[in-house]
C-alpha cells in the first residue's frame, strides 16, 4: 500500500465516523424541530419579548428542540410513575391487547417493546457475551437474554455482522455455552466492525493496524 493511500485510509478511519455522527445529529435536530407546532413557539413571541427580530430568527429552532425534549423527557417520567400504580398496569395492558388485535402492529409493537426491556432491563445476565460452537472448530459470538426455556435451555441472540439488528436466537443446552470475562463493548465493537475493530486484542489502534499490515506484505 503506497504511503498516500495508507494516509486517506487513516483520515478517513478517523473522518468518516465524525460525519455520519454529525449527519446524524443534524437530521434528528430537524425532525424534533419540526414537531413543536409553529404557533407554540415562533418569532412573534420572542420579539414581543424584547428579543430583537435577528436574536429572535436564530432562537426560535433550538427553543423548538428544547420544548420538544423538555416535553418528551416529562412524558417518560410521568408514564415512569404510572406504572408504578394498579392503574399504570392496568393502562399497559388495555395498550397491549389492542396493539396485539392488529396483525400487522402486532409484530412491530411486541418487537420493538421486548428490544427496549431487553436493553433497559438492568439484569445481571442480560447480554452477557459467550461463544458457541454451531460447527465443530468454529466460535461465534452470541448474548444471552436472560430468558429460559420450559426445559432449562438458555436462550442467546447470535447477531450478524456488522448489522446487529439481525440474527438468530439460539435455545442451548448450558454446557453448549462457553463463558467469556470480555466486555459487551469489546464483543459489539468485533460484531459492528466485521472484526476488524476488535483493537485490544490485535494490539494496538484500528490505524496501527492499517500500518504493521502494509509492514507485513
Amino acid at each position: 500500500m503506497s504511503s498516500w493511500k495508507r494516509d486517506f485510509a487513516s483520515g478517513l478511519i478517523v473522518v468518516l465516523p465524525v460525519l455520519v455522527s454529525a449527519y446524524v445529529i443534524a437530521w434528528l435536530y430537524g425532525v424534533i424541530s419540526s414537531v413543536t407546532p409553529q404557533r407554540v413557539i415562533k418569532v412573534e413571541l420572542l420579539t414581543d419579548l424584547g428579543v430583537s427580530s435577528g436574536v429572535a430568527n436564530t432562537l426560535v429552532e433550538p427553543l423548538r428542540v428544547l420544548v420538544v425534549l423538555a416535553v418528551f423527557v416529562v412524558f417518560v417520567f410521568s408514564v415512569g410513575y404510572l406504572m408504578r400504580t394498579a392503574v399504570g398496569n392496568l393502562a399497559e395492558g388495555v395498550i397491549d391487547d389492542m396493539a396485539n388485535r392488529v396483525p400487522g402492529l402486532r409484530v412491530v409493537y411486541n418487537a420493538s417493546k421486548m428490544a427496549a426491556e431487553t436493553a433497559l432491563g438492568g439484569t445481571d445476565s442480560l447480554q452477557t457475551p459467550v461463544r458457541i460452537e454451531p460447527w465443530t472448530g468454529m466460535r461465534m459470538t452470541a448474548f444471552k437474554t436472560g430468558k429460559t426455556t420450559e426445559d432449562g435451555r438458555v436462550v442467546v441472540f447470535l447477531p450478524t455482522a456488522p448489522n446487529i439488528t439481525t440474527g438468530f436466537v439460539i435455545e442451548l443446552d448450558p454446557a453448549d455455552i462457553e463463558e467469556t470475562d470480555e466486555r459487551v463493548e469489546d464483543a459489539l465493537t468485533r460484531i459492528l466492525s466485521a472484526g476488524f475493530g476488535d483493537s485490544d486484542r490485535m494490539g494496538g489502534s484500528a490505524v496501527e493496524n492499517l500500518v504493521e499490515v502494509e509492514e507485513d506484505e
